[in-house]
């Protein structure tokens, strides 16, 4: 065997090893997101004071399996156009990730600040 064939085939492995878990982090996401919004719904339906927190703690580890994929599909790429294509998806997603982290450290402020509240009264 020579050297091309011997890194073709290892080009082709880790391809569909990327691929694959590429897959599996957005199926993850997917779910995570999915599964975040139906309890989110729940407990807006039962009046629960931290749907928000939830919902958005959800969301943010969905986000990042979501962009744990777009992280590996950077390793498949093969031209200039594709390359920027990821890159704005990464920093959209990234950039969504901190506003999300954002809002719930904000939300957990509020609700400590409203038990203080609630416990001086």
């Amino acid at each position: 065997m020579d050297f091309a064939a011997i890194t073709g085939f290892l080009n082709v492995v880790l391809d569909d090893i990327a691929e694959i878990a590429i897959l599996m982090f957005e199926y993850i996401g997917v779910a995570v997101i999915a599964l975040s919004g139906l309890k989110g719904l729940i407990n807006y339906i039962k009046h629960e004071s931290n749907t928000r927190l939830i919902l958005a703690e959800g969301l943010a580890m969905g986000l990042e399996f979501k962009l744990g994929s777009e992280i590996l599909r950077t390793v498949i790429v093969r031209n200039l156009s594709e390359i920027a294509i990821v890159g704005g998806i990464i920093v959209l997603r990234a950039t969504l990730t901190v506003l999300l982290h954002w809002e719930i450290k904000n939300e957990k402020l509020d609700s400590v600040d409203k038990d203080k509240a609630e416990k001086a009264e």
